[in-house]
């Protein structure tokens, strides 16, 4: 059964050898070899020997799902383009959620890996950002490799960008001095792709990668992220229960983030503006007739809520239970669960937030909330260019209340304040072909063919 809309773009020939040659190199270096615990030792001793056969990059979860499954992907492409392994830390809220993606290996660190990547942060002294302000970056370019760090800690959050120090990490010239370093331990959330395009190094191998630049997410993600037989359980329990009879699936993600306040009364106003002005849902018959009883059982159309808030999902469903639509659809309206809260730590709270991706991911159409890496995730996995609920005004809906995505890449919002000096002319004007500002993140950039 094909639940998700067939993706109507092919991967490319090079991509599917570039994932092939990659399983090959992280069955070799997996943590269960001997390479492995050769470059582990280097970490115990705290020195680097010598250049090792397989180098890393440790990737560690932060903030809420949709942004652990953006930067994994981002990481995962990083491994791609430097050679390099990735493997993830795993705290106790991410066990059981994704499986593993690698034939006949493991991409887990073992529990005794000896650095706890959770004390580093933007100041570090093992960190890029430190490196380059105290002019060490400089100073390993040329030196011999016994003279390098064994780690180097990529500190890419939100507030990477303070005092510059860690945005040259897009550089190339940089990018040499990174890539000579052994481990790579990195901490972010942001979806830093656009950021790789960015890169005149990595030029060439994207190319031949992407040749559709907004796909990079859609096919990555499909590939690297499969929900564990826990979380896919639930998935298609949902599924089976509510969803799979509707002709139409219609999914709405809604999120009230602190730099857009908005009442979930306004919020309710915001979808059905947008869902009735865009006839994505049928308006209401103000006579109530009972037009709606006389429909075909199979002609029904499932709206599918995910939110936080358990009133917004009230209000959208009485709108269709209190009135009939005026076409005579069966309208059926759903919400798996409602925290309220986003809970961080918490192991059941991400596994329903993984649950409720996947189950949008098989929408129709989709409407998500502007800036919402949860959305993001989403419509890149299903392959939909979503509308996007504009953020608010004033605390009030905006006009218009949404607009249609143009690409289905997801968002950088935190892009660097420059791009690196290059003397490549050509290059300057493919990069500002393809990389356009956010329809949703007005700071930020997204791939754009």
């Amino acid at each position: 059964m094909l639940y998700r809309i067939a993706s109507p773009y092919i991967l490319s020939s090079h991509l599917m050898s570039k994932l092939r040659k990659y399983e090959e190199l992280h069955k070799k270096c997996d943590p269960n070899t001997l390479l492995f615990k050769k470059s582990l030792e280097q970490l115990k001793k705290n020195q680097s020997t010598d250049q090792l056969e397989c180098n890393y990059v440790l990737w560690s979860p932060v903030a809420g799902m949709g942004n652990r499954m953006l930067t994994l992907v981002s990481t995962f492409l990083y491994a791609l383009l430097t050679n390099r392994v990735l493997l993830i830390h795993q705290p106790a809220d991410m066990v059981n959620l994704f499986c593993e993606p690698f034939p006949g290996s493991t991409w887990y660190l073992p529990p005794d890996f000896p650095i706890n990547i959770y004390s580093y942060d933007v100041h570090s002294q093992d960190s890029y950002g430190y490196m380059v302000a105290h002019n060490l970056i400089n100073a390993y370019r040329n030196s011999a490799p016994s003279a390098l760090p064994p780690f180097i800690y990529l500190h890419i959050k939100y507030n990477y960008r303070e005092q510059d120090l860690h945005t040259s990490f897009f550089c190339a010239d940089d990018q040499e001095v990174i890539n000579r370093i052994n481990w790579v331990l990195l901490k972010s959330d942001n979806y830093i792709v656009p950021g790789l395009f960015m890169m005149p190094k990595f030029e060439k191998e994207l190319e031949l990668m992407f040749p559709l630049k907004e796909t990079v997410f859609h096919h990555l993600g499909r590939y690297l992220l499969h929900p564990s037989n826990s979380v896919w359980g639930m998935v298609m329990r949902y599924h089976k229960s509510y969803l799979a009879k509707a002709k139409e699936k219609i999914g709405i993600q809604a999120r009230i983030f602190f730099w857009a306040p908005i009442s979930i009364d306004e919020l309710y106003k915001q979808i059905v503006a947008c869902t009735q002005v865009k006839s994505i849902l049928p308006r209401l018959d103000p006579e109530q007739s009972d037009s709606s009883s006389m429909a075909d059982e199979e002609d029904q159309r499932a709206v599918l809520v995910t939110s936080l808030y358990g009133e917004l999902y009230d209000r959208i469903r009485d709108m269709y239970y209190m009135h009939s639509a005026t076409t005579g659809e069966i309208i059926s309206v759903y919400q798996p669960s409602h925290d309220e809260n986003q809970q961080f730590d918490q192991q059941v709270h991400n596994q329903k937030a993984l649950a409720e991706i996947w189950l949008l991911s098989f929408s129709d159409v989709l409407i998500t909330t502007a800036g919402s890496t949860f959305g993001y995730v989403s419509y890149s996995l299903a392959s939909i260019k979503p509308w996007f609920l504009l953020s608010s005004k004033d605390q009030k809906v905006p006009d218009p209340p949404c607009r249609r995505a143009i690409t289905l890449d997801p968002c950088f919002h935190s892009p660097p304040d420059f791009i690196c000096k290059t003397s490549n002319k050509t290059y300057t004007v493919k990069l500002a072909r393809y990389l356009r500002h956010c329809e949703d993140y007005a700071e930020g950039i997204k791939l754009f063919d």
